[in-house]
């Protein structure tokens, strides 16, 4: 656990470090992100933020990886690291299509839905044949394996991690900050479990996080954009699969679920009533800035809620039987 915390501190203090001359960068190369009409009109003053904050996650993500975990007699760390690559060049590419004075606009849901599928199913195979994990841990009950049925478990826990933390990344430091307190939860279950190495690597993206949150405090330097969330989301799936408490994702990671939810909710009944809203303003974050709320009221609460839920998800992990 102390090789954990201190690959952690070093993330976070190489993040800081990386950040300045990163953001000089992305100014440089005038890499602001263009808001969408859709979006409270109060966000339109962050118009021309610049995009890509996911880079300051993952280059010191990869770097203390490369030095402070085994990965060579621990192998299966390779396929988290990968998904961060994966995903994050596709979100890198989708972040390029939002920029501002730019027309073609990022990569469309169908695709992005399409290639996490064909990725998850990838993945769920490594998971099944190589890492072999293929359980289900439930509470108070025990464990149980599924067989290959675990391959369709792991494409929808990917594609739909994925995804909902694509949807929470709408305020400064909403979607950095649950993904943080949910990466922390799984070090320490990771650690309970004696997968020390999945600990390390869990403390070292959210002390990286950590790094990227100092500049994007509010109001933002950078936004992480989907270089960040699609990464993020990604990785954190995989380690909740690695864990073998994917089930408990949905507790650690409520946040994630609200705001997905809500979204899903208002375009089906936007559609089925022809124009009728549940909400305000989809996602939920954007329903309470359009009902008063501050914008660091929603995300401190957002915290709030996610540490409660995160201690809820370790206490639950630690209540499975032997």
């Amino acid at each position: 656990m102390i090789h954990a915390l201190y690959s952690g501190v070093i993330a976070f203090a190489l993040a800081v470090a990386l950040g300045y001359p990163i953001l000089r960068y992305l100014r440089a190369q005038k890499a602001g992100k263009s808001i969408s009409q859709y979006q409270p009109q109060s966000h339109q003053k962050k118009a021309g933020t610049p995009t890509f904050g996911g880079l300051m996650i993952w280059v010191p993500t990869f770097l203390v990886t490369a030095v402070a975990v085994d990965w060579w007699n621990h192998k299966s760390i390779l396929l988290p690291l990968g998904m961060i690559g994966i995903t994050g060049a596709a979100g890198f590419v989708d972040d390029l299509g939002t920029l501002q004075y730019r027309r073609q606009g990022g990569l469309s849901w169908r695709f992005k839905i399409a290639f996490l599928t064909l990725l998850g199913i990838a993945a769920g195979i490594v998971l099944y044949d190589h890492i072999e994990v293929e359980s289900i841990n439930i509470p108070y009950v025990g464990s149980y394996e599924l067989g290959a049925f675990y391959i369709v478990i792991a494409v929808l826990v990917i594609v739909g991690t994925t995804s909902a933390v694509a949807v929470t990344d709408g305020l400064d430091a909403l979607a950095g900050g649950t993904t943080l307190i949910a990466f922390i939860a799984y070090g320490i279950i990771g650690f309970i479990q004696g997968q020390e190495y999945v600990a390390t690597f869990a403390f070292i993206i959210a002390g990286a996080n950590l790094g990227y949150l100092w500049y994007n405090a509010h109001p933002a330097m950078v936004i992480m954009g989907d270089t960040g969330a699609l990464a993020l989301g990604s990785s954190l799936a995989v380690v909740a699969l690695m864990t073998g408490q994917w089930l408990l994702l949905p507790v650690i990671g409520v946040i994630f679920v609200l705001e997905a939810l809500s979204n899903a909710l208002q375009i089906g009944y936007f559609k089925l009533t022809k124009g009728r809203r549940i909400f305000k303003r989809a996602p939920l974050h954007h329903h309470f800035e359009e009902i008063g709320w501050f914008e660091t009221q929603v995300v401190t609460r957002a915290w709030l809620i996610a540490i409660v839920a995160a201690m809820l998800g370790v206490a639950l992990a630690l209540e499975v039987p032997d």
